[in-house]
């Protein structure tokens, strides 16, 4: 494991890069103990506070564990997709704020990748998934429900469809077109949707898991997608009429 002492990029970061990459090649097993902090700091020739950033940079990624004792230290954390779950969300959230992605980019990349879930979640779901979709579905229907309660609400409908796909992989890739996309397509959204028709839709696609028809699942979440679209843009419509008058 090598650095470059005369890049512009921080020892710290480099130092971590340097360790993730190990890691990532194998050259570090899991659960195999790092050298002290004395000896990384030799081996990298900087100082012990520089190599302690590096580990805490490791640790926030969940990369590395330490344990505290004789035969503690810095260990290769076994990592899990739950444990990258939030980073993932994290990611997309800031890529989506940060950037000049317009809704419908959005809006067609979510829901295409979500219908690409009907065929597996058609075929895997498990009573657990149905019930948390009905259940989600019944919680929306509530008259007294916030629009903020209802958001989180949809998020968990859609978050237990994906799951239903049974494959942790394709979870954890959607974890940000459902929980990062979705939000952020509901703040422009709710002042104008149906309530009703969305708990409907949520209906119907909990109906065709339940009687393991993809293709009716991909046929009303593609219905749902172009709802949303329409929402969106009879408010990005309505917005620029007011500005106009003002």
């Amino acid at each position: 494991m090598k650095i470059d002492p005369d890049s512009s990029s921080d020892l710290s970061a480099q130092i971590a890069k340097a360790i993730r990459d190990a890691i990532m090649s194998g050259k570090l097993m899991v659960d195999e103990r790092l050298p002290s902090e004395a000896e990384l700091a030799e081996q990298f020739n900087v100082s012990r506070p520089t190599v302690r950033e590096a580990l805490k940079r490791l640790g926030a990624q969940s990369l590395i564990r330490t344990q505290r004792g004789a035969t503690g230290g810095a260990f290769v954390n076994r990592l899990t997709f739950e444990d990258a779950y939030g980073q993932q969300i994290t990611t997309s959230t800031l890529l989506l704020s940060m950037n000049d992605v317009s809704f419908a980019v959005a809006c067609e990349a979510r829901y295409a990748l979500e219908r690409a879930c009907a065929p597996l979640a058609a075929q895997r779901r498990t009573a657990d998934h149905l019930a948390t979709m009905r259940a989600e579905a019944h919680r929306q229907s509530q008259p007294g429900l916030t629009d903020e309660a209802f958001c989180a609400s949809d998020v968990a409908f859609h978050r237990a469809f994906v799951d239903a796909a049974g494959n942790p992989v394709i979870s954890y890739q959607l974890a940000g077109a459902v929980e990062a996309m979705q939000p952020l397509m509901n703040m422009i959204t709710f002042s104008a949707r149906s309530r009703e028709k969305i708990v409907a839709l949520h209906g119907q696609i909990t109906d065709a898991l339940e009687t393991h028809d993809g293709q009716a699942c991909d046929t009303i979440l593609a219905e749902l997608s172009s709802y949303t679209n329409e929402l969106a843009q009879n408010v990005i419509n309505a917005r620029a009429q007011a500005r106009s008058t003002n």
